[in-house]
């Protein structure tokens, strides 16, 4: 029996493999975490957007008595290039021309020009925008490629979390887990 016993076998113990483990355990569980913190802070980010963009808008309609990209006086801001058809909503062009114009009115910073796709970027990568949203029956701030589990965590803090109903809307179900575009009211 002696000689099948092998003095020189190398390997590890219960001990090692366990502790080997549980240091695997901690490892993974610091990735999730972590990613969750960034989940979390995009979307302050997001909210945070949301609050300076109407805040921009009510700072020009207080200055001007109308609102940013709708104005059709070519003095309001000043060196304005386009003008809105004063409706009180934000459609068509006028969602490129409203950056524009809160940039020439020193409200925010930025390069936008009016041209189409010359908008702010939301902390998940796309657009941003202000425009009439015809199911809120108001102007909202819009969101696009949030993914479905932020959208969906930013309408039941803020809202009553059902995709369709309320002052933030999806548009689509949140038990679909595609992309949403987010539509906050103003």
């Amino acid at each position: 029996m002696e000689r099948f016993r092998r003095k020189d076998t190398r390997g590890f113990t219960l001990v090692e493999l366990a502790l080997v483990l549980v240091i695997i355990g901690l490892l993974i569980t610091g990735v999730l975490k972590g990613e969750a913190l960034i989940q979390n802070a995009k979307i302050k980010k997001l909210v945070n957007q949301k609050d300076s963009l109407t805040a921009a808008y009510y700072a020009f309609y207080d200055r001007y008595n109308v609102y940013p990209g709708d104005e059709n006086q070519a003095s309001i801001p000043p060196n304005d290039t386009h003008n809105g058809n004063q409706d009180g909503q934000i459609t068509g062009n006028e969602y490129w021309y409203l950056f524009e114009d809160l940039v020439l009115a020193q409200i925010i910073n930025g390069n936008y020009n009016g041209t189409a796709n010359s908008c702010p970027q939301n902390p998940y990568g796309s657009w941003a925008q202000i425009q009439w949203n015809a199911a809120l029956q108001s102007n909202a701030v819009v969101f696009n490629a949030i993914p479905y589990d932020a959208a969906e965590q930013i309408d039941m803090k803020y809202d009553d979390g059902i995709y369709n109903t309320g002052a933030i809307r999806a548009n689509s179900a949140y038990t679909t887990q595609t992309n949403k575009i987010l539509y906050w009211r103003m």
